[in-house]
């Protein structure tokens, strides 16, 4: 079964060009467009995509506004945000609005293929030069594990193990269940387990919940 996509930008080019490029893959399918914010909101309601690609200035209603709509309307489609800003406040905001993906305008063809995938199994991605910035080195004894190490210290949540923050490293680069068992050299069942233990001591949910407590708690430190 294909994933059906829906792209929102209002440059008709960009979305022509973008649709070429999705065309080629034998499993994704470009069943609508968008060139407003307005449009976007009510194509995405009507066809119900896996994914909306979405950017974020757009006349009438902005991408962020369009991904607050979906969240409290409780849509089920995943939506990347494709743009050309690059800045954390943004990666933060559309994250909390519910995005999944973030993307800068840029991107090689087959990394958005790649993103569209990950999403469309709920994993968030995040543009590799982004992500490397907002969130540091995954290795075990890289910047990330040991800031979040430092900033939970004094938290309200029950502090996270060395070994859970390198997994919450490789969920922050999207990392499947199964490439973080191959990166930390655990069983794919381990990381589940360090999963369910993260998500109980975060009070949250999911991978993405996940991901924007550390954004918004300051466990990562943004340059």
């Amino acid at each position: 079964m294909s994933i059906k996509i829906v792209i929102a930008d209002d440059h008709a080019l960009l979305r022509q060009g973008i649709k070429r490029v999705l065309n080629f893959e034998e499993d994704l399918e470009v069943i609508g467009e968008a060139e407003d914010g307005q449009e976007a909101l009510a194509r995405t309601k009507m066809l119900q995509p896996d994914i909306l690609l979405l950017d974020l200035n757009m006349p009438g209603m902005s991408g962020l506004e369009v991904a607050r709509q979906l969240k409290a309307a409780q849509c089920p489609t995943k939506i990347i945000a494709l743009t050309i800003h690059d800045g954390d406040n943004y990666v933060l905001e559309l994250l909390k609005n519910g995005a999944l993906g973030y993307l800068l305008k840029d991107v090689e063809p087959a990394t958005l293929v790649r993103a569209i995938h990950i999403v469309n199994e709920g994993k968030p991605f995040i543009y590799p030069s982004i992500a490397e910035r907002v969130f540091g080195s995954v290795h075990p004894e890289g910047d990330l594990a040991q800031k979040a190490r430092e900033m939970l210290k004094d938290s309200h949540s029950e502090r996270l193990t060395a070994r859970e923050m390198d997994v919450l490293g490789c969920v922050a680069k999207g990392y499947s269940n199964v490439d973080i068992g191959k990166s930390l050299g655990v069983s794919e069942k381990t990381v589940k387990n360090h999963l369910t233990s993260i998500y109980h001591k975060l009070h949250v949910n999911d991978r993405t919940q996940a991901l924007v407590y550390v954004l918004k708690n300051n466990i990562i430190h943004l340059d």
